[in-house]
């Protein structure tokens, strides 16, 4: 933990400016409480900008080039349930903002915080015939507790959590602070008849957060959508909602034979469709080529203050027209450097902010 606690330091205070007195006097004061108590506090600052440096280290994120405009929640001292699920509300909330998506984090306490079971905080339950199948085991889970749902395609799961001291328990949330965005197509309205809708901001509560040694299991948090999350992944992977036929259905493709070309037809038609409807809705997204060009500039500025960027290429790729954006004609190192976001569960993939 010391010598974790001292590569933090070192690289964040010398980051910020601060002179060698400052950064002894500070390395001093962790190693005594090291060597008393076994462990250390992050002051405020440390917290928020280790915080930041885990968005910018994070391997499988194209947007990371917003890093520094993450907003940081101090949750440590909160203890009660009511307070817990009070911070959980607010986080929704405020990260929505009315659809103009604010990146943020709430970091609750090192030491036997509250335990979430949710993959994202707003997530869609998962049945044997309805909804997302990514879902199932959690919404088994929900239903275990006595969670009863709709049955539909896009029924919200509940927060289940369990304090450090109670039992597992769920909470169905307020529905005014849940966002959705139904999508439709202008050229297209027939796509309106299979009732597709997606809540607007991915809020990731299933990854540790680790910073100069010190690991915050309960800190959920978000960036905002890149349209092919939605429209390539969450609605025509085969082992999510697997739309793409009835997608190319309403679209009235006659044939989604491989020489036709359908499939890729729909499938931009479909980027298209999410991308408008939440621009309507006036709630944040990002196309992939914008996101791109985002990424390659956020390269430029690392490598001009002496940063190498690391990351790992079949993830910072987009799954559209991959070939039209610059970085996926080169590699990166894909070494994982803390502070960082780490899953719990090994076999999770993903972008952790999208």
């Amino acid at each position: 933990m010391l010598n974790e606690a001292k590569l933090f330091v070192e690289s964040m205070y010398k980051e910020l400016d601060y002179d060698e007195q400052t950064i002894l006097k500070r390395l001093n004061e962790i190693e005594q409480e090291i060597l008393t108590m076994e462990t250390y506090t992050h002051t405020q600052e440390e917290l928020v900008y280790g915080a930041k440096m885990a968005w910018r280290n994070s391997n499988r994120c194209i947007g990371r080039f917003f890093w520094d405009s993450l907003t940081i929640k101090d949750a440590r001292h909160i203890q009660t349930e009511h307070e817990f699920i009070n911070t959980i509300e607010n986080h929704i909330e405020t990260a929505t903002n009315n659809g103009k998506i604010k990146p943020y984090i709430t970091i609750f306490s090192p030491h036997h915080p509250p335990q979430i079971y949710n993959n994202q905080l707003i997530r869609y339950a998962g049945y044997a015939d309805k909804g997302d199948p990514a879902e199932k085991t959690i919404t088994q889970l929900a239903e275990h507790l006595g969670w009863q749902g709709a049955h539909t395609d896009f029924d919200i799961l509940p927060l289940i959590y369990k304090m450090s001291d109670g039992d597992l328990k769920y909470h169905n949330y307020n529905p005014e602070i849940i966002k959705e965005v139904p999508i439709t197509h202008d050229r297209y309205p027939k796509l309106q008849q299979l009732g597709l809708k997606w809540y607007a901001v991915p809020i990731i509560s299933n990854m540790d957060l680790k910073i100069g040694g010190i690991t915050y299991p309960t800190a959920p948090f978000n960036g905002w959508y890149m349209v092919n999350e939605i429209a390539v992944r969450n609605f025509t992977d085969s082992y999510r909602y697997n739309l793409l036929e009835s997608v190319a259905e309403a679209f009235e493709f006659d044939t989604l034979k491989n020489n036709s070309f359908n499939k890729d037809r729909a499938l931009v038609e479909l980027n298209d469709a999410v991308y408008h409807s939440f621009k309507n809705e006036g709630v944040s997204i990002v196309d992939h080529l914008t996101a791109s060009k985002q990424f390659e500039m956020f390269e430029k500025n690392e490598y001009k203050n002496g940063r190498e960027v690391t990351g790992k290429w079949s993830w910072l790729v987009p799954s559209l027209s991959p070939t039209l954006v610059s970085n996926y004609h080169h590699g990166y190192h894909n070494e994982i450097k803390d502070p960082n976001f780490h899953y719990k569960n090994t076999e999770s993939t993903g972008c952790p902010f999208h």
